[in-house]
């Protein structure tokens, strides 16, 4: 019988199978779609996410991330961060390291999507296959999340992501995050002559007109358009719990706050491993307290950031006072990364 099948074969599931097979485990991947897949991501891996790929054996080429940079008008502030770089990187390329990877380590990948699970004392099965446990890592949208039932029904704001890029050299080795009222653009240089440019946003429009609402940058981009627009949303998605009996969520399908401080990759990354620690050491019950840890300053912080974007009355304060406190938001920028 099959030790581990993980449904979703993005970072978060190639992350658990490589973990499982690290720990002789036979682990294997049913994914839908053709490899690599690329999606709607800011494409910054934060620091924590990129000492957790390299502790996977997993090193994707990219562009050296310094820190994080907040503009807005004329006003800015800046954070380096501590104990290592971040890493700006193409979705597909990130990808297509994690299944080289996961190829190397001789876990399977099969064409398939998980639908109805069915599962006993001693097995679960899904997709035509059996295994002993199962890792939903199946994305923010999770459709084992729902047939679960551990989908809590959503009662904050809608906000939606889109992503471009741009063929343009980057003009520094910080993810930059442009803020207004309408939304936030977050600029990562991912290449030598490339940029990516992710706008979330409460409102449904056009990358282009999105963009608007930042006059400088869209002056600087204009005309430099290199490949199609994707998008994601709506973000937010909360969990009762993050796994039932012999299934255990992990990475977007596990919940999620938002993308504006740009730890997904790392979160889940994080989550996935751990998920795997748990079956590993025959604790799966010790998941749900340690995915609570390992979230909990994400979701605070996150949360509290994001509630102070969604109301005029605070989200012209955040620039001035990052630029007016450096030490506060360095500290900010550290808890985080």
């Amino acid at each position: 019988m099959i030790d581990i099948l993980v449904a979703g074969g993005g970072p978060a599931g190639l992350a658990a199978a490589i973990r499982a097979a690290t720990a002789g485990l036979e682990a294997v991947v049913v994914e839908p779609r053709p490899l690599p897949v690329d999606k709607a991501c800011g494409e910054g891996i934060m620091p924590s996410g990129v000492a957790a790929l390299r502790a996977l054996g997993v090193t994707p080429a990219g562009s050296t991330l310094r820190g994080i940079r907040y503009v807005e008008g004329p006003r800015r502030a800046e954070a380096v961060f501590r104990g290592g770089p971040g890493l700006g990187v193409r979705r597909t390329a990130l990808h297509a390291a994690l299944h080289r990877r996961a190829t190397e380590l001789g876990v399977r990948v099969v064409t398939g999507r998980a639908g109805e699970v069915r599962q006993d004392d001693d097995s679960v099965t899904t997709a035509g296959l059996t295994a002993r446990w199962l890792v939903a890592a199946d994305g923010l949208h999770s459709p084992l999340r729902r047939s679960l039932g551990l989908e809590r029904p959503r009662t904050s704001p809608r906000r939606y992501g889109l992503r471009r890029h741009y063929r343009i050299a980057p003009w520094t080795d910080f993810v930059e995050v442009h803020w207004s009222r309408e939304g936030e653009a977050y600029v990562t240089p991912v290449g030598e002559e490339l940029v990516g440019v992710a706008v979330l946003s409460r409102h449904r429009r056009s990358h282009e007109q999105h963009l608007t609402a930042f006059p400088a940058l869209a002056r600087t981009l204009r005309g430099l358009e290199a490949g199609p627009v994707r998008g994601a949303g709506p973000l937010r998605r909360t969990v009762s719990a993050p796994g039932a009996g012999r299934v255990l969520l992990a990475g977007d399908a596990a919940g999620y706050v938002d993308a504006l401080t740009g730890e997904g990759i790392a979160l889940a990354v994080a989550t996935a491993s751990v998920a795997v620690d748990c079956l590993a050491a025959g604790r799966p019950e010790a998941y749900p307290a340690r995915w609570k840890r390992l979230t909990r300053r994400h979701r605070l912080l996150t949360g509290a950031l994001l509630g102070a974007a969604g109301h005029p009355a605070t989200a012209g304060l955040i620039v001035p006072a990052a630029h007016r406190l450096p030490a506060l938001f360095g500290a900010a920028v550290r808890a985080l990364q």
